[in-house]
């Protein structure tokens, strides 16, 4: 009797264990889909101030067109990005073209002495640094998820269960990873 016990003791022990692994392992994912939100709900806001500059700005770059086109199709492009590499990549185009944008407004000096250019700059370089912040926790959660899947013996119970692992939100190349200047 008391070796059926014994017996009994360890399977709800391992049960237990695993059940505590696959909790954790469970918890670390949503933390990561948390995070990606966060980031996606600063891109939006992103997003949506482009419309206004590109706007604000139009009246004053009226022999700009090529470049306003290009941040109004890279703003598109990254809004309707799939996967997370697409949107890494649709996110460093549409950072790239901003650039140029305001690099162009440099040759405008009414455009800079503009209040609504003034605040959609501030606004967008807050934008920026939430974007930074946010990713920084994304990449974070998704370091802390890929370990604890790759630790013995949490692994065991990964391959049982096929948790994969995720990628991280990375800029490609470090000229890319500078802020987005926005000061004039």
């Amino acid at each position: 009797m008391s070796i059926i016990a014994i017996v009994l003791i360890v399977i709800i022990l391992i049960i237990i264990w695993i059940i505590s692994i696959y909790n954790s392992l469970t918890r670390r994912r949503q933390r990561i889909k948390e995070a990606f939100s966060d980031i996606e709900t600063q891109l939006k806001r992103r997003y949506d101030l482009i419309p206004n500059l590109v706007n604000t700005v139009k009246g004053y770059m009226k022999h700009e067109r090529e470049i306003l086109e290009n941040v109004t199709k890279a703003r598109s492009q990254a809004m309707n990005a799939q996967n997370i590499q697409d949107r890494q990549e649709a996110e460093n185009m549409l950072t790239n073209t901003l650039k140029s944008l305001f690099a162009v407004a440099e040759n405008y000096p009414d455009l800079k002495a503009s209040q609504n250019f003034l605040q959609l700059q501030d606004e967008l370089s807050d934008t920026e640094n939430k974007i930074q912040a946010a990713r920084r926790f994304y990449n974070t959660q998704v370091r802390d998820y890929n370990i604890k899947l790759q630790i013995f013996p949490n692994n065991i119970i990964v391959k049982m269960f096929k948790f994969t692992p995720e990628e991280y939100f990375e800029i490609e190349n470090e000229k890319e990873r500078e802020n987005v200047n926005v000061s004039f």
